[in-house]
């Protein structure tokens, strides 16, 4: 197995942009499937039945899924697989192309395994990732197409974005997510509120049979989020994913003033206000949980709390690929020791 350790000291030399430009470039070639370290990415993958469930229509062969931001064009959806994930999110999507914000954009806080990023929704724009996306589906793991407004859009005409984007992947994808909650794109958390809210999944809701999901920022009080949260279930929504990224930069040594925060600092944050949700919600809805989780322990952790599936993305940073294998086989162990035959018996365990 690559030893990613080793290797970790030479990709942090570089900027952690173009780190990950170097990933993309190894996850999207073409024959992939018949380069020589393919083998070695395919034992990546665990299969073991105790970690398989339905949802949205679909099986979902484990629950670790890759968090969007990672793939926002839809050019890495083999690569992804091979890593051994459960589902994957492309995105954020926007109707226009947009190069997002200036760089430096993205920062790695080593010392607290951070990641800091002011991307601003940089995509190729729905008519190209929409091509990319239908040469690929349906595909052997479910997709989920995480949606956003362009930043010239302004927030009166946003329902717009969103709807032109139902329209455009109509038939394609596995759910959507609705994406109010980066903090990259001026004035896009202001659209958290009820009265945006009931119009998009009032008028979603005719465009597509597809899930439609809302993601929500983790800045906002455990009260406020579970007040919209349920709003949006009550209009429609199928489910919740918690939590986007964090602007309490308080959290880390050296912050910079742009962006957001994921990875380890989120924890703590995220998954209180993922319990607050879950408290009231789950059985209701279906429950995503992202933010800080890299270790079988913690994905475990939100299972138990309610979620169905987690996400992750800043930890493959200081991880590795072999992150997601790592977590599946002790999901597995974990399942087992406490007497459980498949996933769906744990999920929502702390809630029953």
């Amino acid at each position: 197995m690559i030893n990613y350790e080793k290797i970790k000291p030479f990709l942090f030399k570089f900027q952690p942009e173009n780190a990950h430009h170097i990933a993309e470039t190894v996850l999207r070639l073409p024959n992939l499937c018949q380069i020589p370290f393919n083998p070695i990415l395919e034992k990546l993958f665990v299969a073991d039945p105790v970690l398989e469930q339905e949802l949205f229509g679909r099986t979902f062969y484990n629950p670790v899924g890759l968090g969007a931001g990672f793939d926002k064009n839809a050019t890495m959806i083999r690569g992804i697989e091979m890593l051994g994930f459960g589902f994957t999110e492309i995105g954020t999507v926007t109707p226009l192309p947009q190069a997002g914000n200036p760089k430096p954009r993205m920062f790695r806080h080593v010392e607290e395994r951070t990641i800091q990023n002011a991307m601003g929704f940089n995509n190729d724009g729905a008519y190209k990732v929409q091509k990319r996306v239908k040469e690929r589906y349906p595909f052997s793991i479910p997709i989920g197409i995480n949606i956003g407004k362009n930043k010239i859009t302004p927030e009166k005409e946003a329902i717009n974005d969103y709807t032109k984007l139902l329209r455009t992947f109509k038939g394609l994808g596995d759910y959507f997510v609705i994406n109010i909650s980066s903090p990259n794109t001026p004035g896009l958390r202001d659209l958290q509120n009820e009265e945006f809210i009931k119009r998009l999944f009032g008028e979603a809701k005719t465009l597509t049979d597809t899930p439609i999901l809302l993601k929500i920022a983790p800045d906002m009080s455990e009260e406020d989020a579970l007040s919209l949260t349920s709003f949006a279930v009550e209009c429609g929504a199928d489910g919740i994913i918690a939590t986007n990224t964090t602007i309490d930069y308080s959290l880390v040594k050296h912050p910079k003033d742009i962006g957001g925060l994921s990875g380890a600092v989120l924890k703590q944050k995220s998954f209180a206000i993922f319990e607050a949700i879950a408290k009231e919600l789950y059985g209701k809805t279906t429950l995503i949980s992202v933010g800080g989780i890299d270790s079988a322990e913690e994905a475990y952790k939100r299972i138990k709390a309610g979620a169905s599936l987690v996400q992750v993305l800043s930890a493959l940073v200081f991880e590795g690929p072999e992150l997601v294998k790592n977590i599946n086989q002790g999901l597995v162990e974990l399942l087992q020791n406490d007497g459980y035959k498949n996933i769906t018996e744990a999920i929502g365990a702390d809630r029953k």
